[in-house]
């Protein structure tokens, strides 16, 4: 079965790197809501030794993308290793009592087919990594027919030496917003300098600000010591020999104009890979898109590679195909109803708002929640206070088209849609959005204008609601800019319910 696939993929124009003794172990290590903001990437004040020591002994990707800015819809992309708007995966925690539909089946299908066995989580890490998040049908463990079964891995938590060859999936959620943020701050023995950042100039640089993204960097170096850890483990099983390990995000950071937009903060993330074969020191410039991921790995293990796969093997062969562009999009996440698609390549990046009357700025219940800056950003902008450039995010609404040149202007504060004489380069980025949808279903745009969000605002807003009515100095202290512990907050809300689907419908 291992010789008929190593002899398709050669046929197929694939070129294979030497094969090992074995089929290699793989590791796949995914940060939560985090941008490239390792210090091998020149993010300011932050110290990650492991992942440094990892692109040093290994490679470092600069320009990987994902498809969706948001967790589920991009988590989904890469279990099936195809764009999620074409699964029906595209809006935030949907679908999740339908199957796949035929003939797409999450990755580990393809590499329990090939003697795997598929691990997810980890002991060595908070929570123990187990998040999937998928928006589609599926189980954690168990066997997998996508008709009845719905597992998605073997076991939980922990790999042995007996499990080879293995696949470990293990997710570090310290990196998202959550309640621990403050106390990893106060129990690091080396806290982030709020002198030491660098913030975008989209920020207003207030001492709220400042703080918020210095815990943001403390929960980095406590997950880069997460990551070390795997290291070490990894090493004193005496397998790294033939263990690949991959480090990734599973979209941008959780901050304005990043997690949920489609500006280069909420899809550019980290890559980085270890194992064998790979030269100490390399650095891939050229563009990749997370579904890559998907089928290297099933190419390393030398399982089948279906035909409906978006991306290619770019790591571990002999000659990796790299991408012209990555196509990225954003549909409804909780309450807001939104549509915007994206194309990068690697100069320009080109953004279509189908839904322009949408803000940046939607006041949206998560982000109220777990985004102290965008409180301040209202007050000053309020007090007309804010910069240019600051005010670009607050916007009242958003362009229908978005066009920026990212050798002049990585920060994208100039919108050149507008500007005649890029107007060649826009219509060759509207042909490339053309040229995508030509070759791929959109399942987002087919259903635009007919979507109602499965979470009402209502709903949305009622934890809000309650803390502004029973507890109203939490509310006070939270839009003055300071980083709260709002899970705790749920038990202000009226109604406790969730409602059902045919609530939201009104039917």
């Amino acid at each position: 079965m291992k010789l008929m696939v190593i002899l398709a993929l050669a046929a197929s124009g694939i070129a294979l790197a030497a094969p090992a003794a074995e089929q290699p172990n793989i590791i796949w290590i995914m940060a939560e809501d985090m941008g490239p903001d390792l210090a091998c990437y020149g993010m300011a004040g932050v110290k990650t030794p492991n992942l440094d020591r990892m692109a040093r002994k290994g490679m470092k990707f600069t320009r990987a993308y994902c498809a969706n800015p948001i967790c589920s819809p991009s988590r989904s992309s890469m279990m099936v290793g195809v764009h999620q708007t074409v699964i029906n995966a595209q809006h935030h925690r949907s679908n999740r009592d339908i199957p796949l539909m035929a003939p797409y089946k999450p990755f580990t299908y393809w590499l329990r087919q090939a003697g795997y066995t598929c691990i997810l989580g980890s002991d060595l890490v908070m929570g123990r990594g187990r998040k999937i998040d998928c928006n589609f049908k599926y189980e954690e463990t168990g066997p997998y027919d996508g008709v009845s079964q719905f597992g998605l891995f073997d076991k939980l938590d922990t790999f042995t030496r007996d499990d080879q060859p293995f696949f470990s999936q293990i997710q570090c959620v310290v990196t998202h917003r959550g309640d621990w943020w403050n106390e990893v701050r106060r129990e690091s023995k080396h806290p982030v300098s709020v002198d030491a950042i660098e913030l975008p100039p989209w920020f207003a640089d207030t001492p709220e600000i400042r703080y918020d993204w210095a815990a943001y960097c403390d929960t980095i170096e406590y997950m880069d010591d997460e990551v070390g850890q795997i290291l070490k483990r990894v090493d004193e099983m005496g397998i790294a020999t033939n263990t690949y390990v991959v480090f990734i995000a599973d979209n941008g950071r959780c901050n304005l104009r990043g997690k949920g937009y489609l500006q280069d903060t909420g899809i550019h993330v980290p890559m980085i890979v270890r194992g064998p074969g790979i030269q100490a020191g390399t650095v891939v410039e050229d563009l990749v898109c997370m579904t890559d991921i998907t089928a290297t790995i099933l190419a390393l293990a030398g399982a089948e590679l279906p035909d409906y796969l978006d991306g290619h093997p770019v790591f571990g062969i002999a000659n990796p195909q790299y991408r012209e562009y990555v196509r990225s999009a954003r549909d409804i996440w909780d309450e807001i109803d939104e549509c915007s698609r994206s194309i990068t390549t690697r100069r320009f990046a080109y953004i279509k708002n189908h839904m322009p009357e949408v803000p940046w700025d939607a006041h949206q219940a998560y982000l109220d929640l777990n985004r102290p800056a965008i409180h301040v950003m209202r007050r000053l902008k309020a007090e007309g206070k804010l910069s240019a450039d600051q005010l670009v995010f607050m916007a009242e609404s958003k362009p229908p088209e978005e066009l920026y040149d990212l050798e002049k202007d990585p920060f994208q504060m100039n919108n050149l849609a507008g500007n005649p004489e890029y107007a060649e380069v826009l219509e060759k980025m509207r042909g490339l959005e053309a040229q995508w949808q030509s070759g791929h279903p959109d399942m987002g745009l087919a259903d635009l204008g007919k979507r109602i969000p499965e979470m009402t605002r209502a709903w949305a807003a009622q934890t809000e609601t309650g803390v502004k009515e029973q507890a109203p100095e939490l509310w006070a202290r939270l839009e003055a800019g300071e980083l709260m512990e709002t899970h705790q907050w749920k038990k202000y809300r009226a109604d406790q319910r969730r409602p059902e689907k045919k609530a939201a419908t009104g039917k």
